[in-house]
């Protein structure tokens, strides 16, 4: 009698359970963000994300998940897999299905938190649905179309390197979120001429510290489940995603304390997010110091990033754009001087990675 075990079910099982941590980090969002904002914009910064989850869930059903995984055309953009093939699929190709409509959610609601106070409802959902149809698809498709063994995409061809989503996630949610501040201007009040810029109260702290915990559990999922298997690099995956947002938290505390005088939880939060964004990039490929460091460096950058911003005026209400970002270009960017090049595997020297790395993030941003 066999009692061996069917690695594909186990693969799927394992899958299956990263997209629902991935589903946690909707949870994490809401509070982070519902727990940020001022007590009257609470209720409306919530309905936001759940209603930005079922949009973007829906449209990347119906074609943005096709657009992104389907056969190849020329490596710049799918072709099949749209939501009536998938009717037929079997169950392996389901699970993808499941773990991506997360990562595509996660995407557009990174752009809730920068908009929240001042964006109309029906003005935010609409930007949810061009994001699940078209922007994360589609730069998708150039970073990992080829994930489910067909043509990749022209910017992974080149041997761009995304794990799990740094640039493909973060970088385009941040992107989006910039543009959409930029034009809509900043919160009434919230700049006054030759007055320092004003402090609207968080309603409720704890929460939004609730829910930034709640994404470093959901990470895990996000940067575990990035594998698509259930191997023994999982582990060392598990613990760069866990070294990378302490480093955050206590670079950016530190930084935050130096320039504020107090301790920040707005800056501890985002620190260790922004800690998660930057080893995403590469968390099969780094060192446990390595990512540290790199965590590290995230919440400096975080921090001055934020401090920029308001300077220069530009109104980000849970601090998106340094977290989500300016994490992302440094994580992605930063891949080829931190990885263990031999385990990346893309033939290329440190500094021809550099420049593949360079060109993805251009495009991202373009």
């Amino acid at each position: 009698m066999s009692y061996g075990f069917d690695t594909t079910l186990i693969d799927t099982l394992w899958v299956l359970w990263a997209a629902a941590l991935v589903f946690v980090m909707q949870a994490g969002f809401l509070c982070l963000e519902a727990g940020t904002t001022r007590t009257k914009n609470a209720i409306n910064v919530a309905m936001k994300n759940l209603a930005d989850f079922a949009i973007a869930v829906s449209v990347f059903w119906l074609a943005g998940f096709g657009m992104m995984f389907g056969a190849s055309h020329s490596g710049w953009i799918g072709t099949s897999l749209f939501g009536w093939d998938l009717e037929s699929a079997n169950s392996w190709l389901i699970t993808v299905f499941i773990f991506q409509a997360m990562f595509c959610a996660t995407a557009a609601t990174i752009v809730a938190g920068a908009v929240a106070e001042r964006m109309t409802f029906i003005g935010y959902l609409w930007t949810a649905f061009w994001i699940a149809l078209l922007i994360y698809p589609i730069f998708g498709h150039w970073a990992w179309g080829g994930l489910l063994g067909g043509s990749p995409g022209w910017l992974a061809a080149l041997g761009f390197v995304d794990f799990a989503g740094a640039t493909v996630v973060h970088s385009v949610g941040g992107w989006v979120a910039l543009a959409a501040v930029l034009v809509i201007g900043p919160r009434h009040g919230r700049f006054q001429p030759d007055k320092p810029p004003a402090t609207f109260p968080a309603g409720n702290l704890p929460l939004a510290m609730l829910g930034a915990l709640f994404m470093i559990l959901g990470w895990f999922g996000f940067n575990g489940g990035s594998t698509l298997t259930l191997s023994s690099a999982v582990p060392g995956i598990l613990a760069n995603t866990l070294l990378g947002a302490v480093g955050g938290v206590l670079s950016a505390m530190l930084v935050g304390w130096r320039i504020r005088r107090y301790a920040d939880v707005m800056y501890a939060i985002n620190g260790a997010i922004a800690g998660l964004v930057a080893v995403t990039a590469g968390a099969h490929v780094l060192s446990l110091s390595a990512a540290f460091l790199l965590g590290s460096v995230s919440g400096v950058l975080m921090v001055l990033s934020s401090e920029w911003l308001l300077k220069r005026r530009i109104d980000d209400a849970v601090g998106a754009i340094p977290a989500h970002l300016v994490a992302g270009v440094w994580g992605t960017l930063a891949l080829p001087w931190f990885a263990d090049m031999s385990t990346l595997g893309t033939a290329l020297s440190r500094t021809d990675q550099f420049g593949i790395q360079l060109i993805g993030v251009m495009v991202c941003g373009a």
